[in-house]
């Protein structure tokens, strides 16, 4: 593969996550894991960084079962 398909950006998902410092909506990606908000700027995060065995529905194809399933073991869930 010359291209992970993961990379294409019509396939990410998005999500909301409340800002802890004023309580505004901040979107974020299935591909990111902090952003600031648009209304204070403070730093808001994911519980846990993403992988792509996490996201991706092409991880399996392009890591291989074996390291598909470390990664995911790896990968904190985190409710999203």
């Amino acid at each position: 593969m010359s291209q992970c398909p993961g990379q294409d950006m019509r396939k990410l998902k998005a999500a909301f996550y409340r800002c802890p410092n004023c309580g505004e909506e901040v979107e974020m990606f299935s591909d990111e894991f902090r952003r600031s908000c648009p209304r204070c700027k403070t730093s808001v995060e994911k519980e846990s960084v993403p992988n792509c065995a996490s996201w991706c529905k092409a991880a399996k194809d392009c890591l291989g079962e074996e390291r598909y399933n470390e990664m995911l073991a790896k990968q904190p869930r985190s409710g999203d």
